[in-house]
């Protein structure tokens, strides 16, 4: 058995040292139960959101990586595009475009698979709207819809591998966290599954050899 096979014992109160090749992040989840007062918006001109009526996974798994690769995002690029269409294809499942002057500057995915749950499964901008004032306007459009289908509960999650600030935007949003956990992953960068230099403020720990 490698060090990398080994199986990993969490210190709940220390450092738990991580093999090669892994990348660690703190994962926060977050819920509201009523439907929040918007935030005020901003620099809202040209901006347009609409729901993509059967989305094609070459073209989500693109937009995916725009929004994405700056923050660790790869969970949807492991998947083939029979499983990725399978959900975002899914009717309970919608994805919500974002653009500016019809341009795609975004997007937010609600998933209703679960009864009675809207999960915001995704929810992102391209790095060139990143601090425009675009997220206010995707986050109050995105929530409203999401409780015009009367859910229990609308919920997200967000990681120390996100932008900063996310957690604080989800709070003034109107979410409130509940729960975190440590989440453990192989690196996809060093498997080709994301490119070499995506997410630099994660660092690369490369196996020996």
């Amino acid at each position: 058995m490698t060090a990398t096979d080994a199986p990993l014992i969490l210190n709940l109160n220390g450092y738990t040292p991580l093999p090669p090749g892994k990348v660690a992040a703190i994962v926060t989840m977050l819920e509201m139960t009523a439907p929040p007062p918007p935030l005020p918006e901003r620099a809202s001109e040209g901006l347009t959101l609409e729901r993509v009526p059967c989305p094609d996974p070459v073209w989500y798994r693109d937009l995916f990586r725009r929004v994405g690769e700056d923050w660790m995002w790869f969970s949807r690029l492991r998947m083939s595009d029979a499983e990725l269409a399978a959900i975002i294809q899914h009717p309970e499942v919608e994805v919500l475009l974002l653009r500016k002057h019809g341009v795609e500057a975004g997007y937010i995915e609600l998933d209703g698979r679960e009864p009675g749950e809207i999960e915001l499964a995704f929810v992102g901008l391209v790095p060139e709207m990143v601090g425009s004032g675009a997220g206010r306007f995707l986050i109050n459009r995105a929530l409203a819809r999401a409780w015009a289908r009367q859910p229990r509960r609308v919920h997200v999650h967000t990681c120390t591998n996100d932008k900063q600030g996310a957690l604080a935007f989800y709070i003034k949003a109107g979410f409130r966290p509940y729960a975190s956990a440590v989440e453990i992953v192989d690196d996809p960068r060093l498997s080709g599954l994301m490119a070499p230099g995506a997410s630099p403020h994660v660092p690369v720990i490369r196996p020996a050899g």
